[in-house]
């Protein structure tokens, strides 16, 4: 018992970390090449070239 909770919920707390921090990466950078897109689509839409 650490922390007041068993080692088991521990371990499922850790694994959850493991699988989710690759996940919030992946969704980062997918995330920031949608907006990368957005703005240079918008850019050429409207003749904005800089």
């Amino acid at each position: 018992m650490f922390l007041g909770m068993e080692w088991y919920w521990w371990l499922v707390i850790v694994i959850v970390f493991a699988v989710m921090l690759p996940l919030k990466i992946k969704f980062m950078k997918w995330w920031g090449r949608r907006g990368q897109e957005k703005r240079n689509h918008q850019r050429g839409k409207w003749g904005e070239e800089e």
